[in-house]
């Protein structure tokens, strides 16, 4: 993909939240904002752009010949719906103390199953939707759960009945599979170089961490375990710890792909 003349390819949506993938010369040193970025043995490398993200960033690739190149990424702003949702359980909003060491494992786990830095590149291949149905919620909207304003979702949600199938959007390892309380169901699938898909609220789960998946391949269902008004998936992306918008490297709508 890149050459002399074009030292950089990128390839996303030049958004707040969104995953950027690029690619430089295989023996180039890329940093942006004057942090180094991780690059594969074939130059490939990912970005991210946190929610409130400043709109300037400055990209600058260090060629083996010694040449140095910069590129100014200017990313658009968005606006975040704000949803209030009403009738939840008051546990489940404001978790009673007896569960406060659950949810605080909980988050441990996530994080451990988050901090693998594989060699996969399957996040370089085309993402698909991972389950068909209505979008019913986005990425950076805030949430006001029993008029109690929230931290911001920061996933994608797909309305759909319980027992609908969801399927690996690509190739990926299972890092997490398990009961947790907010999130209920949870799976967790390594594509690699610290990009991971999560899979929120299924009915089931039919992969154990440790598999390797296909994209394509059934690893679910949508369900509303966990903290969840009823069925559907909550689909988010991960760039390490930085929480990005899943609708930034997929294509159309999941109720029509």
């Amino acid at each position: 993909m890149a050459s002399q003349a074009s030292p950089v390819v990128l390839n996303g949506v030049f958004t707040q939240g969104a995953l950027v993938r690029g690619q430089v010369a295989k023996d180039a040193v890329v940093f942006l904002n004057d942090e180094r970025i991780q690059t594969n043995r074939e130059g490939k490398f990912v970005i991210g752009f946190e929610r409130e993200a400043p709109l300037t960033h400055k990209l600058v690739i260090h060629q083996a010949n010694g040449e140095e190149t910069s590129k100014l990424i200017t990313l658009t702003e968005r606006e975040y719906d704000i949803q209030r949702i009403d009738g939840l359980e008051p546990k489940m909003v404001t978790p009673p103390a007896e569960v406060t060491k659950r949810i605080k494992q909980d988050n441990i786990n996530v994080a451990n199953a988050r901090s693998h830095n594989s060699d996969i590149d399957a996040l370089f291949t085309r993402f698909e939707w991972p389950a068909k149905g209505p979008i019913t919620g986005v990425y950076g909207s805030q949430r006001v759960l029993n008029g109690v304003p929230k931290w911001p979702h920061y996933g994608v949600d797909v309305g759909a009945p319980t027992g609908t199938p969801v399927y690996a959007p690509v190739d990926g390892v299972v890092t997490l599979a398990d009961d947790l309380y907010y999130s209920g169901n949870t799976l967790i699938l390594d594509h690699g170089m610290r990009v991971f898909s999560t899979f929120l609220h299924l009915d089931s789960m039919l992969v154990e961490v440790g598999d390797i998946v296909k994209k394509g391949q059934q690893i679910g269902t949508i369900g509303a375990s966990g903290r969840a008004t009823g069925p559907h998936l909550d689909w988010r992306i991960n760039l390490g710890k930085m929480r990005l918008d899943p609708q930034t490297v997929v294509t159309g709508t999941p109720d029509t792909n």
